[in-house]
This record gives structure tokens, C-alpha cells and sequence, in this order.
């Protein structure tokens, strides 16, 4: 432990003046982790791996805490939490997901605090279950320490923030910008897009069921057959209370994304068919080639 303080001490030092999104310091707690089993290496966080680049330390220790043993592998996993930590549903998002994915060099490994884990669940739960994602059992937040050496916000500058799960102020499949790269990362949370109009919205229980009406042009099909388009009726799942402005006018052409959950077809994105847009007009472009980072082994 004597080795590993000083270089701690040091690290608490930098990121205490370094900001992280909405979350911008780290404090640590005294908590004896298990000895790596693999010879770690320490390496650069590179710049595309968006999740963690400038999160507050240049350096990363593999395999990571997930158990990830290349950086390949970590940026195609992390690449798929990047749209989650913009929908800022809780400030430390961003801390829980790179103290494991993108763990600080130090001689032994941090893990984050079962607490943080808990509160970053209960905040975004809601949310990754409107795109049709359930809390993946890799962040079980039983499995990480209640005490001791672990990473956690700073609770001087979060105790003003409200980190309480509750209903978003607008639908997060609705909640978007006309901007490329927020087109891309919600067909990135899905598994096909099509061209539409709405025909009718009902409250099903807690969520809305939405009915498309007959003219339906596929833009992506992705898992889609085309038969199911025939029949396609989406859901928006717990969207019965939150606002969404475009399922209020149904005279506009959308670009509606969605993806399968059980029986139903979730509604994952919905934006407004402008071509004047030229965001929306450069998303389309890319809809078709642009290579989305891969969801399945991480939401399961």
C-alpha cells in the first residue's frame, strides 16, 4: 500500500481541478481490492474513445475492470454508453462507466462505490428502459465496495444536485436536437428506421402505442423483415405522463427508429423529416454506413 500512495495522492490532486462533464472531481475512499491477476499495462486513453478521452486522467490501466484485455474491445464496448451519458440522467454517469472501463494507472485496481453504482442505476434505469434496455448484469452494483478505497463523486459539489430518480421532463426517444451526430447515436440504439406518418396515439397502461398509417418507406430495415413493416405498431414505454412534442403533430413526416423488445416494437427515435436541415440531411447520408458500436454483449 505504501507504493500506491503516493501515486494516489498525486492523481487526487489532478483531477480535483479538472472538469468531467457535469461531474468534476473524484474522492476516494480506503478499500483493499484484490491484486490484478494479469500482468495490467498502462497505456494512453486514445482520443476515439469517446466515452473516457479528457475524462480527467491521460492514462488507463488494461485489461480494465471489466476484463476487457485489448483497447479494441474496450472501445467497441464503451462506444455503445456514450448516448447514455448524454442523456445526463445522473452527474456521475461518466464516473462509474470509465472507473471501470477506462481504470486509472495506479498499482492496484479502484473500484467505484456500490453507492454510486446505486444511484446512477436508480437515475437511469427509466431511461435505458425506454430504449428497451434493461441494467445490465455487469454493473450488479452488489458486486463493487460499500466503504473503504473506492471511487465516488465529490459530495460537496453533488449534495445540490437532485440524483433522485424521476420522470424526465420530456420522453427521451423524443428528447433530441436536429444534429448529426444525436441522429446517428439513436440509430445506433436501434435496430431499423423508417420514413412515416402517425395516424393515431393511445395511452396503453403506461406507455403510449403508436399507429403509423399505411405509406412506409424503409430507410434502414436492419433486423426489420418486411412483412412485420406492414404491421409495425411502436411503443413508447413509460411515455404515458412525459411530453413529446412530436407525437402531438401528426401532419409531419418522421424518421422514426425503433427496435424490438419481446413482442413489441420499441420507439427509440423519433425526428422530424426536414430535408431544408442540413444536419438531418448529412445524417442521412450516413445512416447506412456509419458503424454503430455493438449493443448486445453489453445490455444483457
Amino acid at each position: 500500500m505504501k507504493n500506491l500512495l503516493p501515486k494516489l495522492w498525486i492523481f487526487i490532486a489532478a483531477v480535483l481541478f479538472l472538469p468531467l462533464l457535469n461531474a468534476s472531481e473524484y474522492e476516494y475512499y480506503n478499500w483493499k481490492p484484490e491484486i490484478y491477476g494479469r500482468n495490467p499495462q498502462c497505456m494512453d486513453i486514445p482520443e476515439d474513445l469517446r466515452l473516457c478521452f479528457n475524462v480527467g486522467y491521460k492514462q488507463m490501466l488494461l485489461p480494465n475492470l471489466l476484463e476487457h484485455e485489448t483497447i479494441a474491445e474496450v472501445k467497441q464496448q464503451a462506444g455503445s454508453w456514450v448516448p447514455l451519458v448524454h442523456k445526463a440522467c445522473h452527474p456521475g454517469t461518466q464516473v462509474l462507466l470509465c472507473s471501470l472501463f477506462a481504470p486509472v494507472c495506479l498499482d492496484r485496481p479502484i473500484y467505484p462505490c456500490r453507492w454510486l453504482c446505486e444511484a446512477v442505476r436508480d437515475s437511469c434505469t427509466p431511461i435505458m428502459e425506454a430504449f428497451g434496455f434493461p441494467w445490465p448484469e455487469m454493473l450488479n452494483c452488489d458486486k463493487f465496495p460499500e466503504g473503504d478505497v473506492c471511487i465516488a463523486m465529490n459530495t460537496t459539489n453533488s449534495d445540490d444536485m437532485d440524483t433522485s430518480p424521476g420522470v424526465s421532463s420530456v420522453c427521451p426517444p423524443c428528447d433530441n436536437e436536429m444534429n448529426t451526430d444525436g441522429i446517428l447515436e439513436h440509430m445506433c440504439a436501434s435496430e431499423f428506421a423508417i420514413r412515416t406518418k402517425i395516424k393515431e396515439v393511445k395511452i396503453d397502461n403506461l406507455d403510449r402505442k403508436i399507429i403509423l398509417q399505411k405509406r412506409r418507406k424503409p430507410v434502414k430495415l436492419g433486423t426489420l423483415k418486411k412483412q412485420e413493416l406492414k404491421k409495425l405498431v411502436f411503443y413508447l414505454k413509460n411515455g404515458a405522463a412525459c411530453p413529446c412534442q412530436q407525437l402531438e403533430n401528426l401532419g409531419h413526416s418522421y424518421l422514426i427508429m425503433g427496435r424490438r423488445a419481446g413482442t413489441q416494437y420499441i420507439l427509440t427515435g423519433i425526428h422530424k423529416w426536414d430535408k431544408s436541415s442540413k444536419e438531418f440531411k448529412t445524417a442521412l447520408k450516413k445512416l447506412k454506413s456509419h458503424k454503430c458500436p455493438t449493443y448486445e454483449p453489453v445490455f444483457k
